[in-house]
């Protein structure tokens, strides 16, 4: 990392963007509702054009173009891996029934407890990354393991399967009413205090965040080891996720080769992991502890062009194939 962030700038941009999704999660609260694709859409593009203005501000106040690429492969990824982390949560919405009204508020709870989640990844994994080089060696292999696991089709529907099973398994020993009380975790039934479904949701949605945060903390630790980037990065990505949600709608069904672009950027990342843990190795059964020297260093430019190409083609490959499924049903 050729770069120094000021700390005035970290403690600036933290207390702004924490004050931003504050303002976010209040309008929600107080104004529940169903957002219109005009109202999505442009809060979609002011969280893309912020991410955007803040890369400028990390170059302005670095003085440094390695920063500000840093940030936005690391953004880039995390956003990805967020679009895939809506399936899931398409598909645990359908399977609670959550009122369509009340699924902002799902959301953002959802976005607040994968924030926290990723919080103490990232110091752990930047701990680990600073007192054990060789962690760089397991991340790459668990990234590889994660693009295998993600190119398969079934993924998220075993996902949402498995959080269900613990869900099912916490209903044995909570009273849970039937229905929905608005957005309320507490309701009473025949005079008895009980918890809503809404309840099991939040769990849910709270394990789904879990699964992701391992998956995505190592990824983005293969395009730069700044705590700071790593967490403003997951910020931004998380940002615009519910009106990302309502935005693509139907759209996620279309999507059908997205996860073979993800896990094509998994794999890179993990080998790019790898090929670092050689430069920077200290194993003393590998090359006498020596960095290996023909390891590879692959550039922050080469990430960000392999990370918007592979999702280019990806969801390019996807809208072509949906287009001409719905020709031949015409023509049938």
């Amino acid at each position: 990392m050729g770069f120094v962030i000021p700390a005035w700038f970290e403690i600036t941009a933290l207390i702004v963007l924490v004050l931003i999704l504050a303002a976010d999660l209040l309008l929600i609260l107080k104004r529940p509702h169903i957002p219109s694709m005009k109202e999505a859409s442009l809060w979609v593009a002011f969280y893309v054009g912020l991410a955007l203005v803040f890369a400028l501000l990390l170059l302005w106040a670095t003085g440094s173009g390695d920063a500000a690429g840093e940030f936005v492969a690391g953004w880039l990824t995390e956003y990805s891996l967020s679009v895939d982390n809506l399936f899931v949560f398409v598909l645990l919405m359908a399977q609670f029934a959550v009122p369509r009204r009340y699924q902002q508020e799902v959301l953002m709870v959802g976005i607040i407890i994968a924030l926290v989640l990723r919080g103490i990844f990232i110091l752990l994994g930047a701990a680990l990354i600073e007192n054990f080089s060789w962690i760089f060696y397991l991340f790459g292999l668990f990234l590889v393991y994660t693009a295998w696991r993600q190119a398969f089709p079934g993924k998220q529907e075993d996902d949402a399967q498995t959080e269900t099973g613990v869900v099912r398994f916490l209903r044995r020993f909570v009273d849970i009413s039937d229905h929905y009380d608005g957005s309320k975790l507490r309701t009473v039934v025949e005079g008895k205090k009980v918890f809503t479904p809404m309840l099991l949701v939040f769990i849910a949605i709270g394990i789904t965040d879990l699964i992701f945060a391992i998956d995505s903390i190592p990824a983005i630790f293969g395009i730069t080891h700044s705590p700071f980037i790593v967490f403003t990065a997951n910020l931004f990505a998380l940002m615009g996720l519910r009106q990302l949600y309502f935005l693509l709608g139907g759209l996620l069904d279309r999507l059908r080769y997205l996860h073979y672009g993800i896990a094509f950027i998994l794999a890179f990342i993990g080998v790019k992991l790898f090929a670092h843990a050689l430069h920077v190795n200290e194993l003393p059964f590998l090359n006498g502890g020596e960095p290996v020297e023909w390891a590879p260093e692959i550039s922050t430019v080469a990430s960000l062009v392999v990370i918007v190409v592979a999702m280019g083609v990806a969801t390019v490959a996807s809208l072509l194939a949906s287009r001409r499924e719905k020709k031949k049903d015409a023509a049938a």
